[in-house]
């Protein structure tokens, strides 16, 4: 399959591997939002307050950030195509537990063990897809065509959830189970045995420390709101030392979960660094928009999802030409224009009212958040692969999508501290949420900006020296 890859005709087999991957990380991005527009029935339902509505969403990012380091470590040490296919049936049986209960502290749990299995199948996806292609034009297109699948589950998840919410909030849940068995029937067949695997071993106390004190984190932000500032400090100085405890140990085990030394690669950092406000930045935007749309201002789940269809259909459509201008521009022009359109998008909503004007307001909103994802998410991807041996494209790969769900997690909490202890204003406790929004896209632009001193990602030779190095 390799050799074929490098051959810049792709033939049956090929093509059929790369869509059973699209397939997969379809999935991951579809679950990650399909249940933001299901929420505010899943809170009605089963009684569950802002705070712990938050968890739904956080406990299937934390189980996916928390755990993609293993992951990806795990995909390079026992086979990609064995880790992908068994953390599949995974997903698929959490996929139908989570739409079977009736308790959110189950539901919480169905989600979280949904996040542990895409924190499996998505670094093992992508590593495939960069040991199959040959870096340059080839394994660009391959990953357009992949992180466009990402993002249009991502972005689409939230049109599809508005359909199925119509029926049932449940339904939100149990529609990914026929698809996941599907690619796991066929990525039985079509993903290759003959896979490469890396030599080392496993940190699973690295593991255990990074995921604790992430949860440590968002639930010290969560809670800080309704308790104490002492008890604040405690919980948030045990994230910390965790936190230090992680790398700590990165430096001394004999087989890390990150070789810190990859991050000292300028570009494989920045791409880091801008998925992480990326994504943290829109997970909590989402999140306060369900809020404003429905419980503000009374639309309907249908008419929520519709209101993100334009984003939602620009990253479908135009994610997979980013290759090409990858080709062309290099990928940190395209960072830093997303960026741009992503304040934007972010901005026009601070002037949201009790009356909001579709085309005046939320369309443009919507089209500009639509282009930041697509020029953004894939050429983020591209950066972070790019001159990073076979044998850590696991690691990178796990790296990349950590960073994503961590930001995520992160920012939903600071967001959901400032829906929960807002002014009796709902729409001015709106505002300030999207504010928390802006801000950290700023930042990410500052980062993207740095890049452009920097030569784009087109220089393998000079990275690949880089990441030899540390």
């Amino acid at each position: 399959m390799e050799s074929s890859a490098r051959d810049q005709r792709w033939g049956a087999a090929l093509w059929g591997l790369l869509a059973v991957l699209c397939a997969v990380v379809f999935l991951d991005g579809l679950d990650v939002s399909m249940v933001g527009v299901a929420l505010p029935s899943i809170q009605a339902e089963l009684g569950m307050s802002t705070a712990a509505l938050q968890w739904v969403v956080s406990g299937y990012v934390l189980g996916y950030g928390g755990l993609l380091l293993l992951g990806g470590r795990t995909a390079d040490l026992l086979g990609r195509r064995r880790v992908l296919l068994v953390a599949l049936g995974v997903f698929a049986g959490a996929s139908l537990l989570g739409g079977l209960v009736d308790n959110g502290a189950l539901l919480i749990a169905a989600r979280f063990v949904k996040g542990v299995s895409a924190a499996f199948t998505a670094p093992a996806a992508l590593s495939i897809i960069t040991t199959t292609f040959a870096e340059g034009p080839a394994r660009n297109r391959a990953l357009s065509i992949f992180t466009a699948c990402a993002a249009s589950g991502f972005s689409l998840g939230l049109v599809l959830s508005g359909f199925l919410t119509e029926l049932g909030w449940r339904w939100t849940f149990l529609s990914p189970v026929p698809v996941a068995l599907l690619a796991l029937f066929l990525g039985s067949r079509l993903i290759p045995r003959n896979d490469h695997r890396a030599e080392g071993g496993y940190d699973v106390l690295g593991a255990i420390t990074i995921t604790a004190s992430m949860l440590l984190l968002v639930f010290t932000v969560v809670e800080a709101p309704e308790v104490s500032v002492t008890r604040t400090a405690l919980t948030g100085a045990a994230s910390l030392g965790l936190l230090a405890l992680f790398l700590w140990l990165e430096r001394r085990v004999r087989h890390p979960l990150i070789r810190l030394g990859i991050l000292r690669a300028g570009h494989l950092a920045r791409a880091n660094v801008g998925i992480m406000i990326l994504f943290g930045s829109y997970i909590a935007f989402q999140f306060a928009a369900m809020q404003y749309f429905q419980n503000m201002l009374g639309w309907s789940a249908l008419e929520t999802a519709l209101a993100f269809l334009p984003a939602g259909l620009l990253v479908a459509i135009t994610s997979t030409k980013i290759g090409s201008l990858a080709d062309r521009f290099g990928t940190g022009k395209l960072i830093a224009v997303g960026t741009v359109a992503l304040i934007g998008g972010y901005a026009m909503f601070l002037r949201a009212d009790e009356t909001p004007s579709f085309w005046g307001l939320v369309f443009p909103g919507m089209v500009l958040l639509g282009i930041a994802f697509a020029l953004s998410f894939p050429s983020l991807n591209i950066q972070a692969v790019a001159g990073v041996h076979d044998d850590e494209q696991g690691l990178a790969s796990g790296l990349l999508n950590t960073s994503g769900q961590v930001g995520g997690a992160v920012v939903l909490a600071i967001v959901t501290a400032v829906l929960t202890t807002g002014s009796g204003d709902p729409i001015a406790t709106f505002r300030s949420a999207v504010v928390i929004s802006v801000v950290f896209a700023l930042v990410g632009l500052g980062v993207a900006i740095s890049g452009l001193r920097f030569r784009s990602v087109k220089e393998p030779d000079r990275q690949e020296k880089v990441l030899e190095t540390v």
